[in-house]
């Protein structure tokens, strides 16, 4: 009996079912609806991003968004104001200084973005620098988590030390994301979302574990635990997939060196990269950081409302949820908006959210019958969520400024510039509760200190002329300071690197 032909409609109907992408068949399936189409949402996400790029670099995406900066910053950033108060017993503004002081790494980020993209190790440029990153985190912890008395300045330069190899492993990964930017720049929006999401994951777990582990082993035995997500940043070093670099001349990096400066500050000199870097660090320095001084009042028995450790670490992972949030609605919603107008209105909203920690402050909240403890988290996670809404477009942006063959070099000094803001933010918000005489048993001018630091945040709304009006999607460098001399020289150099990252995410 003769097999009945297959109806050309059928058949043509089958092949409309499939894709064909490089000489590879795929079918094409319906995307799942209900429930099981949201819960696999994200992991197809995941798939993606891991496919398109390689599984160990959304493996270090994890580990050092996630686990170190995210879970372990949580944890660290809790133990660190518990550390400072209890342990040293040094005054908020004092404290204030002190983080500012430990910052300092993140704003020499161009020096490790130099490091990684000129001077390879064992023929290695990123793997060798996580190793490292987690090495120096691993020592420091131990040193504070197992001293008994340790003299300030010695815990100053440890926190700085763990703060450098934080630092190393973020202007790495960094550098991996801006290449991976660039390489597929449809993906650009994605990474960083990527990137946000897992932090504010992390520092959500950080933050509702924080407190609990500061209470039960104290903060001293908390950065002995914050070893191990060092650990694991050396772990990345060791899995991660980067092609070799089988023979290197390091009689030339001076040369190189010479050749990366050039082609930044070549970068750095057009309109259209400036304005933006100026722009982002007026930003974040005009918005003065009063931390430390709403954290004293917070855990004052007489001031304030006398909040617990496991309190505080409830609150702030509040914070983390908005953050989280943040994330999520510019994903969805925000990420293909000009940046311009995005920054406008997200601008706006972070200044208008400072105003419920005056209303907390004023206790005004109990004039309408709701409890600290529920205002405070409300107040903390529209903060955190304004917050990172207006800093997603600022990191798309970075990554759009970032000229070939030097992009680690540049995304790091994109980077620098930030923390210069935030360091500037820090020591200026210390020195106005200083001048106030905010103190550990005075909070009488805190309330002015939080007016003063609303007021500032709406100060950047008039320099957003510097922004450009692109959207993601669209280029910003011109096109002759791509093709720089400079720039020619590094990708010319960086090719077999880069044709066989492309080669392994095919």
């Amino acid at each position: 009996m003769m097999e009945e032909e297959e109806s050309p409609i059928v058949k043509g109907k089958a092949q409309e079912e499939c894709l064909a992408v490089n000489g590879k068949v795929y079918e094409e399936t319906e995307p799942k609806k209900g429930l099981c189409g949201l819960l696999s949402e994200p992991r197809d996400w995941f798939r993606m991003i891991a496919k398109d790029t390689h599984w160990s670099f959304v493996f270090g995406v994890v580990v050092v968004y996630g686990i170190s900066q995210g879970l372990g910053g949580g944890i660290g950033k809790v133990a660190s104001d518990y550390y400072w108060k209890d342990v040293q017993k040094v005054e908020p503004s004092e404290s204030q200084i002190y983080s500012g002081i430990t910052s300092v790494p993140w704003m020499v980020k161009p020096l490790w973005g130099l490091l990684t993209d000129v001077i390879p190790i064992f023929g290695y440029r990123r793997r060798p620098y996580f190793i490292i990153a987690g090495i120096l985190g691993v020592f420091s912890m131990l040193l504070v988590s197992l001293h008994e008395q340790l003299h300030i300045v010695f815990a100053l330069l440890s926190f700085t030390a763990g703060s450098a190899g934080a630092a190393i492993a973020d202007v790495t990964l960094d550098a991996c994301a801006a290449q991976n930017s660039i390489i597929h720049p449809s993906l650009a929006a994605d990474i960083q979302s990527l990137c946000g999401l897992c932090s504010s994951i992390g520092a959500l777990l950080g933050f509702s574990i924080s407190g609990f582990l500061v209470h039960l082993i104290g903060p001293k035995g908390v950065f002995g635990v914050l070893c191990i997500p060092a650990a694991l940043v050396f772990l990345v070093g060791m899995v991660l997939d980067e092609p070799h670099i089988p023979s290197f001349s390091y009689t030339q990096v001076y040369r190189k060196l010479v050749d990366a400066n050039k082609s930044m500050f070549t970068t750095l000199r057009c309109g259209a990269v400036w304005r933006p870097c100026l722009y982002m660090y007026l930003s974040l320095a005009l918005s003065l950081n009063i931390h430390e001084g709403m954290f004293y009042w917070y855990t004052d028995p007489k001031a304030g409302p006398a909040f617990s450790e496991e309190n505080v670490g409830f609150i702030f992972s509040f914070g983390s949820v908005g953050s989280l949030l943040g994330v999520l609605l510019y994903q969805k919603v925000f990420k293909d908006y000009e940046f311009r107008g995005l920054l406008f209105w997200t601008q706006l909203l972070y200044a208008l959210s400072g105003m419920l920690d005056l209303i907390l402050l004023l206790r005004l909240n109990l004039a309408f019958g709701i409890p600290d403890d529920f205002f405070v988290v409300i107040d903390e996670g529209v903060s955190q969520m304004t917050g990172r809404l207006k800093w997603m477009p600022l990191l798309v942006l970075s990554t759009k400024l970032c000229p070939p063959g030097i992009e680690g070099t540049f995304f790091a000094l994109l980077m620098s510039i930030d923390n210069v803001g935030i360091f500037t933010s820090t020591w200026g918000g210390g020195f106005l509760l200083h001048f106030l005489k905010v103190t550990r048993l005075n909070f009488d001018n805190l309330w002015l200190a939080i007016l003063i630091r609303n007021i500032m945040r709406l100060s950047p709304l008039i320099l957003l002329f510097l922004v450009p009006k692109s959207d993601p999607s669209s280029p910003i460098l011109p096109t002759e300071l791509l093709k720089t001399k400079e720039s020619v020289k590094m990708q010319d150099e960086e090719n077999i690197e880069l044709v066989s990252l492309v080669r392994s995410t095919q």
